[in-house]
């Protein structure tokens, strides 16, 4: 039971006790007489009446003192019409609560649908572009048409199969009702078109575009960054050396029949290392074909050393490509050597260098990676490639590059704290990849190379020079056998024999001055290395 007020003279009772005697309410008994300050004969509490109560109260809540201090000073009453509640119980009063949380009711998923009949429709007279921007999107009232509807089921799909938080999943049906809203059959939805939407608003346009294109209405109409950046790197050349430039480079960067497609990295070194030649050619020539075998080695006298070598094979994949398209009838740089390049002797890292990396790595997945490339060797974009059946916990291997190996006490120890962390950090997410962060927990995809080496970013040690450093004590530890490198790093045999060349050189170094060729070097079998990434160079 709990204590209620009398609405007549504040008297306090239980609320199933006695009925006042003055105004017939849930409360105790009070008294009738003269008020001490109105002298009015009204029901009492404690010798006032209920006016003279209201007002003190109202005095007394500036200062936060005691309405019984002024009681004795009342001359005068704030006038109300009668029935109304007190002063303090004028609050709005919280509504009745109709399911069992607070606040509005959850948004039901989205209802079964297919997709939308593809039948008979006018085709457009012309390409007009729509502007979404001033469409309207209401909570109350969601327009269902069969692609809107089509469209919010396969994002209702996409975000559990990803594990989408509900907010991702709400956000991306807002976008879905402010894009599909007048949606009409046969129109095509523009990147251009619905980011001027989506932006303002803070909702997901990645999510979005995914949906969209899962239901094949999206057209990505934004420049792409390579044809950016290679047009001005065509600007100068000749017409015909032009066009065959910019189609050998289009076909490294996409690829084609018979070509697969080259690093990006790559084509930006081809095409920045042949302007210079390609514009002294646009000067005194119209077109490939005008370039003879005797412009090459002259242009091949000017420089020396590896910008000889890297020159000779990017115009060796120019003119290669412009003789497989026929766009030239000789290729000028045939029988030119390239000459071997000379490799210097592989060199162990400093220690303090390898413990400035592992300090720089503080948290889970960074030192996850620096374990992997320290004590298996792995590449940067094998660590990226990882998945989460690669890692056999409980017969303790792990699978790198289809290449199976024993799987340490410190490489499990930091993969169990780094599946802990991600558990905990993206319970939801479907990415099937061992590492994830915040952009890919919602897809499917791996790492980038830079996120993954985004923590030894300005280290001397990076993950590069970490693996090699790993192959090149395996050679000194077992002895300069590139049988042996291979079968357990799945080396080629030239970088197999480069790196046993380096630890024999090195031993043999070590033995004429007698001092050790590697003091960090304590054991090469990787189910050995407990001691850490450190202890294990």
């Amino acid at each position: 039971m709990r204590a209620k007020s009398c609405p007549q003279c504040f008297s306090w009772g239980l609320l199933f006790g006695p009925r006042c005697g003055a105004c017939s309410s849930f409360a105790a008994k009070c008294e009738i007489g003269p008020c001490a300050s109105c002298s009015g004969r009204l029901p009492l509490r404690k010798g006032h009446c209920r006016l003279c109560w209201v007002q003190a109260r109202a005095e007394a809540a500036p200062t936060q003192a005691r309405a019984e201090l002024f009681l004795p000073k009342l001359r005068h009453h704030q006038l109300f019409f009668s029935g109304m509640t007190a002063l303090w119980d004028r609050g709005r009063r919280p509504l009745a609560v109709t399911h069992e949380r607070r606040g509005r009711p959850r948004r039901p998923d989205p209802e079964a649908s297919r997709p939308p009949a593809s039948g008979w429709s006018q085709e457009a007279l012309f390409d007009a572009r729509r502007d979404l921007t001033r469409t309207g999107l209401r909570q109350d009232v969601r327009p269902q048409g069969p692609w809107l509807a089509w469209a919010r089921h396969v994002a209702h799909q996409l975000g559990e199969a990803r594990g989408w938080p509900r907010a991702t999943r709400l956000a991306v049906d807002d976008a879905l009702v402010l894009i599909l809203v007048h949606y009409a059959d046969g129109e095509t939805v523009r990147y251009s078109e619905i980011f001027p939407v989506l932006r303002p608003r803070g909702l997901s346009t990645v999510r979005t575009v995914e949906v969209l294109d899962a239901i094949g209405v999206f057209l990505d109409d934004r420049p792409s960054a390579f044809e950016q950046w290679l047009e001005p790197k065509l600007d100068g050349l000749a017409d015909g050396i032009r066009r065959d430039t910019a189609h050998w480079a289009r076909t490294l960067h996409s690829g084609g029949p018979r070509s697969q497609a080259r690093d990006t990295t790559t084509v930006w070194g081809y095409v920045n290392r042949l302007r210079p030649v390609l514009l002294e050619w646009s000067s005194r020539y119209d077109h490939l074909r005008e370039v003879t075998r005797d412009d090459v080695v002259a242009h091949l006298e000017t420089v020396h050393g590896s910008q000889r070598r890297s020159t000779l094979i990017a115009l060796r994949s120019l003119f290669g490509r412009a003789k497989k398209s026929g766009t030239v009838f000789k290729n000028p740089t045939s029988r030119i050597p390239v000459g071997q390049q000379e490799l210097g002797i592989v060199q162990p890292l400093v220690s303090e260098h390898v413990q400035s990396s592992v300090s720089a790595a503080s948290r889970p997945d960074d030192r996850l990676i620096l374990a992997l490339a320290a004590v298996h060797a792995a590449r940067t974009g094998a660590i990226c490639r990882l998945q989460l059946d690669d890692l056999d916990i409980g017969n303790r291997r792990l699978t790198v590059d289809g290449r199976v190996r024993p799987l340490d006490a410190l490489t499990l120890r930091l993969a169990l704290a780094w599946l802990e962390y991600r558990a905990r950090r993206w319970p939801d997410t479907a990415n099937p990849h061992l590492l994830v962060n915040k952009q890919t927990a919602l897809a499917a995809g791996p790492i980038s190379g830079n996120s993954a080496a985004a923590a030894l970013r300005g280290q001397a040690a990076t993950l590069e020079k970490l693996r090699v450093d790993r192959q090149l004590e395996e050679a000194l530890v077992h002895g300069p056998d590139p049988l042996h490198l291979a079968e357990v790093f799945g080396l080629d045999e030239k970088t197999a024999i480069r790196y046993a060349n380096s630890a024999r050189q090195l031993l043999e170094q070590s033995a004429e001055t007698g001092t050790v060729a590697s003091p960090r070097t304590h054991g090469s079998t990787p189910a050995q290395h407990t001691d850490g990434p450190s202890g294990s160079r």
